[in-house]
């Protein structure tokens, strides 16, 4: 008999981890802006993360960090010089470009890619999108990048199908898998694919004071879903609610959840939440002949600007191994009476939440980024597990090496004036380079290649 898992493959986060408060959109990066970040700290909380779910008797996998500083990205806009010389003239000239070019944000792995797993798709492979990513340039500048790790990850051909990001234009942004939910009866059996997105057209160029764009379109959501050849029948999608994107839902994530049979999700989530409830109840019910468990948040329950403090729909919803269903929540939640308390709630409640588990992450949270942020859900069948480059798979033994790497490598404070210090530049590399011999994968960034001819501090 066929098995899958879901194993959660969590962004390592990178030596450059600041606040620089790019995204718009994201209250807590801009409450947080100029702040002094601790990269050493934040890359220990999301190990530690990592190691709870492995302890937990999950499937866990990491994926590593982006090269930052990206002095390629500099070089292509104009600056030009030694890797020092266009470090000093981009703080000079544009200091927000340069912190674009230092940022840290390939952490937030849900957002690295959508992909649909081998029991949904017509010939029965997994399909892998990475995301375009748009509507942020520092967000931008991530996709080459993510695509040649998740091709070393994902290599065999028979199994993984990888397509190209979407073409890099407004009408097709797509910020991945933050915008999207997988539900079924188990992980090996066919399920339906939910797509949210924020608009049917382009977005206003100049959009009013604290009104804020929705990153994911329509037309993008339909495009991913055409590529991973998914059945019409098994596929649902809604539009998120204007008013939620307003009050800083700027992903799905941020004010929905789902895994296996349950989805757990913020009355006010959606465009009229109710038919959208009802297609989905209605398309699962016929694809997985089961009920879905729909667990809804009213207003008066936790308003969505308490949601979006707390991050609790950010929260992993995960299935342990004895097959109840546990949150994994960040520590916010348990310090905010009234989401501690619904929390309590829901757990009494007949539902398959039987548990909750706290994470401190607040390196992330400070920058707008919950558990949910930081991992990319892939639902593998043992075959393809098998076929999935070992070297990324959490082990005690991989927990303990980078939890010293990170020790070696890492500063324990960055302040904003230190981005164009070259020497975090060849900290940073050295780093990156040591820890692709940890994880086995190669020489997967620009900076092997071309680093001794072309670096000077």
């Amino acid at each position: 008999m066929t098995t899958a898992h879901e194993v959660n493959f969590d962004g390592i986060v990178g030596p450059t981890h600041n606040y620089a408060g790019l995204s718009y959109g994201n209250i807590a990066s801009h409450k947080h802006q100029q702040s002094v970040s601790s990269p050493k700290q934040a890359a220990l909380e999301g190990l530690g993360k990592m190691k709870l779910l492995m302890d937990l008797g999950l499937k866990q996998a990491v994926l590593p960090p982006q090269e930052r500083p990206d002095v390629a990205a500099l070089r292509n806009l104009g600056f030009q010089g030694t890797d020092a010389d266009i470090l000093d003239h981009a703080r000079r000239a544009e200091p927000a470009t340069l912190a674009a070019a230092c940022s840290a944000s390939s952490m937030w792995a849900a957002n690295a890619a959508t992909l649909s797993p081998s029991p949904d798709t017509a010939d029965a492979k997994l399909h892998i999108t990475p995301a375009n990513l748009v509507s942020q340039y520092h967000r931008s500048i991530e996709p080459p990048t993510t695509a040649t790790v998740l091709r070393a990850i994902f290599s065999d051909p028979t199994r993984f199908v990888h397509h190209d990001p979407l073409p890099p234009c407004p009408r097709l942004g797509d910020e991945g898998a933050a915008n999207y939910t997988r539900l079924c009866p188990d992980y090996h059996t066919p399920g339906i694919e939910i797509f949210v997105f924020g608009q049917t057209a382009l977005a206003p160029a100049a959009p009013a004071p604290n009104v804020f764009p929705a990153r994911q379109t329509r037309q993008a959501s339909h495009a991913i879903a055409r590529l991973h050849q998914l059945n019409p029948q098994q596929t649902v999608f809604v539009q998120q609610n204007p008013a939620a994107i307003d009050q800083g839902v700027f992903h799905n994530d941020v004010i929905a959840v789902g895994n296996r049979n349950t989805f757990f999700y913020h009355r006010d989530a959606f465009v009229d939440t109710p038919t959208a409830i009802d297609e989905i109840r209605r398309k699962y019910a016929d694809t997985c002949s089961s009920e879905l468990a729909c667990i809804e948040v009213a207003p008066h329950q936790l308003s969505i600007k308490d949601a979006v403090e707390t991050y609790l729909f950010n929260s992993q919803l995960v299935t342990l191994p004895d097959a109840a269903q546990s949150l994994i929540c960040p520590a916010q939640c348990r310090e905010h009476p009234a989401t501690a308390a619904l929390l309590d709630e829901i757990i009494a409640a007949d539902n398959p939440i039987a548990s909750v588990h706290f994470v401190d992450v607040r390196q992330s949270m400070k920058n707008g980024g919950g558990p949910a942020c930081l991992r990319l859900r892939v639902v593998l069948t043992d075959d393809e597990l098998a076929q999935t480059h070992p070297g990324v798979l959490l082990t005690e033994q991989l927990y303990e090496s980078l939890c010293n790497w990170v020790q070696q490598h890492y500063r324990d404070r960055l302040a904003p004036e230190e981005l164009a210090d070259p020497k975090l530049l060849t900290e940073s590399r050295d780093a990156l380079d040591q820890l692709t011999q940890i994880l086995g994968l190669g020489s997967i960034y620009p900076f092997q290649g071309y680093r001794s001819s072309n670096t000077t501090t």
